[in-house]
């Protein structure tokens, strides 16, 4: 089963054909999602770690809780199992909408395995609606039938959301694997780097931005942590840089993000001249 699953997400990966309904929805969502609260909050800036995949807990936790009563909890755990299953629908909302963000700045191959995977959550929540439904109106052999395939299309689309994370990368840190020098290192000489300029640099087999703004030198990791865009090609302004990729903007000086969609700060170098010569350490 795991492996007709992968060949399965890997044939969803080459369904160009669904490239044309992806890239208007795209825009929309981008355009929802401009606001810079509205940004922070979905991408899980203000969290320290990506929304999306802590609120997917709560709807398939419930849902599945939801599936376990209506099994062997009888007609006694008949209003445990229904509310479970409102809880799922009503924090699924939620869900899709961190998703969608998340989904807005995708390229090819994820873009497509998202739609797919945001095509079964929809599917899923329609099913579970219509439980709920069902179950109100006292048709509960049909509600518990209905949940149970709106269960499957969940499992089927949480498959594909752990595709996108663990197979292609999406929304995991992108500099977390990166080795950075923890002594001094050499890296460019001092007039390399002029007042206002970003250049990139190699710190021990790890990419460094340094920027000098007002005389002082400023060193962060050069790859963006959000999606590994080229962080030393944004614009600086106000103290701060913006990856010319996604917009995720960081503080120069230590890293934190301004706006996301990163929601993992930027790890930073201190800097020293000795003799002509700038140099770099991580910091702890």
């Amino acid at each position: 089963m795991p492996l007709n699953a992968r060949v399965l997400a890997d044939r969803v990966e080459h369904l160009d054909r669904v490239d044309r309904l992806a890239a208007p929805v795209q825009r929309a969502v981008s355009r929802l999602v401009e606001p810079r609260l509205v940004r922070n909050t979905l991408s899980g800036t203000y969290l320290g770690h990506p929304m999306h995949p802590a609120l997917t807990d709560i709807p398939i936790g419930s849902w599945v809780a939801a599936a376990v009563l209506d099994v062997i909890g009888g007609t006694r755990q008949a209003a445990a199992a229904d509310l479970l299953i409102g809880v799922g629908v009503a924090t699924a909302v939620p869900t899709a909408a961190a998703g969608l963000n998340d989904w807005s700045d995708t390229y090819g191959p994820e873009t497509r395995v998202g739609l797919v995977h945001a095509a079964g959550n929809i599917t899923a929540l329609a099913l579970y609606t219509a439980s709920l439904v069902a179950r109100w109106a006292g048709r509960r052999r049909v509600g518990r039938a209905l949940s149970l395939a709106g269960l499957a299309s969940t499992l089927g689309s949480a498959y594909l959301g752990g595709h996108l994370s663990f197979v292609r990368g999406v929304n995991v840190n992108h500099t977390a694997f990166e080795t950075r020098p923890a002594e001094w290192t050499d890296v460019a000489a001092d007039h390399d780097v002029g007042e206002g300029q970003t250049v990139k640099v190699d710190a021990a087999g790890a990419g460094v931005l340094l920027h000098r703004r007002d005389g002082r030198l400023y060193a962060l990791a050069s790859t963006c942590s959000h999606l590994g865009g080229p962080l030393h090609e944004g614009k600086t302004g106000d103290g701060c840089i913006t990856c010319p990729w996604h917009g995720s903007v960081f503080r120069l000086d230590d890293g934190r993000i301004v706006r996301g969609p990163a929601s993992t700060a930027q790890p930073t170098y201190e800097t020293r001249v000795a003799n002509g010569r700038v140099e770099v350490r991580a910091t702890s």
